[in-house]
């Protein structure tokens, strides 16, 4: 593969000793335009010996069925010439379109994803324990699912529902005469064992079959899932490596003929690159063109058996090649997340070796736009769920005067978390005085606060639905006593340990100021004497109150240091405290402004 001087859009990437990048020019003419659904779903079938069987795939869904407001709903795309766009995208009304037009044609198709496809969602899903959500992906033809770290958000046996149906145990059915069947699709969980038994809490590999031709799929989340979810929520079980456990069930699948695999990895990487279609080889970090994180390295150690993987959990795009143990190139794909791209992928399998042909291998993400017809059983779903929801979802709680980005920002700090911040240190008051600052992980803010509804009349009113969407996790509002020598070990935590490759800035409250200085490496990020509360500088010996949700609290995303928190007290749900903050400090004449995030100076 060559590297462009510059940027430009990739149509398609091939495997293959001496196979060309086929570029957008040379396609024009024959190819729908940049984004269409048809574009690119493969040049060209085989008969005979081979076969192109269609690998339709999509990451982080996070129950979005609805198309995500502001910057969560847009895509990046780079021109010929360099210059970049933005495209509205996503709503599983026009990804159930993308799909079954991807399709057409195709007779050897099959469609997974790679975790996440529940799991911290709005509240059209979210409310409901996302059984919406499974009952699109059902209408929409998801053959298989790795799980991912949401999926575990509520604990393996409300997982273990999710696939085989029934009420919720505390909610029950949501509608007479109704109950829920669960997911058509098989979630596979290969790493996660039962601790006890030590056997995997579901399927770990499942076999696609059609004429003949045999694929088979090995679904992983990530090996750290427990340092990111709630301890209840992954109580009694066992994550294991993610190379050593592809590799075992490679080799059990080898045994039993299947000689065609797909792994479907729920970790990822950070491309180069916010478009989607730009141009890279993953593996080449140095030139500035391929991507960090940990999947590369994955990617690079498991058995050469595995014919593709299919990733996830960073919400990035990428489509390009890791070599594989052996040094042969192999695919990797990232489709972004909540539904927004597509990856279509042609696996051309060889019926006499029964393998996939890697030198034939093409893949691209195309982008789920919103100009193309909806899917009308889609939004009889849709409609029907939000009927359910419309008591709750609708209710106004506060008003802003602009939009408000957290998901969506493009520095360590954003608006938003400052704004949650604020929120839970006044919760944190209500219960104790004495406390003092509030700190919220970035991975916790899940949107925007949108000023222009989607209903386009740009109010600036803030309903429940909406900031459910922000805060879906049900998380308690902790606090606990920390030494200022704690609180700056904390901070350090943050760009340091296991968040160095890819800090998680935490979102500060009003009050708490320093500076980050990104020209540095590891702890050292940190200026420790530049951390201040209310102009004072911290003082290691003395003990502070501190608010955070009971994630942070329990040591979450790698902060160890909140862990170690005395005299912990806990309060209300941290979307009723957001709630209460938002009321309480708007109306419609006086509207919150977008915080100026400017309590984090950052050195780059």
């Amino acid at each position: 593969m060559t590297h462009p001087t510059k940027p430009r859009r990739r149509v398609l990437r091939m495997l293959g000793a001496g196979a060309a990048l086929v570029t957008a020019g040379a396609l024009a003419a024959a190819t729908p335009a940049s984004g269409s659904p048809a574009a690119h779903r493969g040049l060209g079938g085989h008969s005979g010996r081979t076969v192109d069987v269609q690998l339709l795939s999509f990451n982080d869904f996070h129950g979005n069925l609805e198309p995500p407001a502001g910057s969560s709903g847009q895509v990046t795309e780079t021109g010929l010439d360099g210059t970049t766009k933005k495209i509205d995208a996503g709503g599983v009304e026009y990804l159930a379109t993308s799909l079954r037009t991807a399709r057409e044609g195709h007779p050897y198709s099959v469609t997974a994803a790679a975790g996440d496809v529940i799991g911290a969602s709005p509240l059209l899903s979210g409310l409901f324990h996302d059984e919406p959500t499974v009952e699109a992906m059902n209408k929409l033809d998801l053959d298989v699912t790795s799980v991912g770290n949401h999926e575990f958000d509520e604990g393996a046996t409300e997982l273990a529902r999710m696939q085989n149906g029934g009420c919720h145990p505390k909610d029950g059915c949501y509608e007479p005469g109704r109950t829920f069947k669960g997911a058509d699709y098989p979630y596979l969980a290969a790493n996660v064992t039962n601790e006890k038994t030590g056997k995997p809490i579901l399927k770990p590999y499942w076999v696609w079959k059609h004429d003949g031709v045999k694929i088979g799929f090995i679904g992983v989340t990530l090996e750290g899932t427990p340092d990111i979810v709630t301890a209840e929520g992954v109580k009694g079980l066992k994550f294991r490596n993610e190379v050593e456990t592809v590799d075992k069930y490679a080799d059990i699948l080898d045994k039993q003929g299947v000689k065609s695999i797909v792994a479907l990895i729920h970790e990822g990487g950070e491309p180069a690159s916010a478009s989607y279609d730009y141009d890279y080889d993953c593996d080449s970090p140095g030139a500035g063109d391929g991507i960090s994180g940990p999947i590369v390295d994955i990617a690079k150690h498991i058995t050469p058996k595995v014919d593709a993987l299919v990733t996830g959990h960073t919400h990035q795009a990428y489509v390009c090649t890791i070599p594989d143990p052996s040094g042969r190139p192999r695919m990797v794909t990232s489709a972004s997340s909540y539904g927004k791209l597509y990856t279509d992928t042609t696996l051309t399998y060889d019926r006499r070796t029964r393998d996939i042909v890697r030198t034939s291998v093409q893949s691209g993400n195309h982008v789920v736009s919103r100009t193309q017809p909806k899917a009308a059983d889609m939004t009889a779903l849709i409609s029907r769920w939000n009927a359910l929801a419309a008591p709750v979802a609708n209710r106004p709680v506060g008003y802003i005067s602009g939009d408000i980005n957290g998901r969506g920002a493009t520095t360590p700090e954003s608006p938003l978390g400052d704004l949650i911040a604020d929120a839970q240190l006044a919760h944190a008051k209500s219960l104790d005085p004495k406390a003092a600052l509030a700190l919220m992980n970035p991975g916790g803010i899940r949107s925007d606060l949108v000023h222009k509804a989607s209903g386009g009349e740009g109010d600036g009113v803030v309903t429940y639905g909406e900031a459910f969407t922000v805060q879906p996790f049900s998380n308690t509002v902790n606090l606990v006593d920390l030494t200022g020598a704690q609180l700056i070990t904390a901070l350090q935590q943050q760009v340091s340990g296991p968040n160095e490759a890819s800090p998680k800035i935490l979102q500060i409250s009003t009050g708490l100021t320093y500076t980050l200085d990104l020209t540095k490496s590891g702890a050292a990020r940190v200026v420790t004497d530049s951390v201040r509360l209310n102009g004072a500088a911290i003082d290691p010996a003395a003990t502070y109150r501190v608010a955070m949700n009971s994630f942070l609290a329990g040591g979450g995303d790698g902060f160890t240091e909140l862990g170690k928190g005395k005299n912990p007290l806990v309060g209300a749900d941290d979307l009723k405290a957001f709630n209460d903050y938002l009321t309480a400090n708007s109306s419609a004449n006086r509207p919150i402004a977008p915080p100026a995030a400017d309590r984090i100076t950052v050195v780059k």
